[in-house]
């Protein structure tokens, strides 16, 4: 074993992270640790100045390790980034076979149609759809 690193336990009592959250930080990709000829993790001094540093990056802009990992995805995916890139300065656009007095339940039709779409896909009835989205949860599982 590399004396110049640490296994994911000793890294966990260094950092403050759990050896969860350590092995979540590496399924992202925000610091992927060496391994050793077995297999473990080895965190060594380079590691263990991005974990700080991601922890202090967390703590002063107030966001969360999902918001760093989709920002990492973002630089990796130009395709994506793109995408959001465009929606965000996209203004709300009526089509034009739509009259503006119709615009508001053409919306509601396309939105009903989507659910009903999410609700097939996931072999579930619209209403449970609607139900999970009126109250903000996860999708249920059939």
């Amino acid at each position: 074993m590399n004396t110049d690193a640490l296994t994911i336990q000793e890294a966990a009592q260094t950092t403050g992270w759990s050896p969860r959250m350590l092995r979540y930080i590496e399924e992202t990709g925000l610091v992927v640790p060496a391994r050793s000829e077995s297999g473990y993790r080895l965190y060594g001094p380079a590691e263990l100045q991005r974990l700080r540093t991601l922890r202090h990056l967390l703590e002063e802009f107030g966001v969360e390790l999902s918001d760093v990992s989709f920002a990492l995805r973002m630089q990796r995916d130009r395709e994506l980034s793109d995408a959001i890139n465009a929606w965000l300065v996209a203004p709300a656009l009526r089509p034009l076979d739509v009259p503006d007095s119709g615009w508001l339940a053409y919306e509601q039709e396309k939105h009903l149609q989507l659910l009903a779409q999410i609700g097939s896909s996931l072999d579930l009835p619209p209403a449970a759809v609607l139900q999970a989205g009126s109250n903000h949860q996860e999708m249920p599982t059939p």
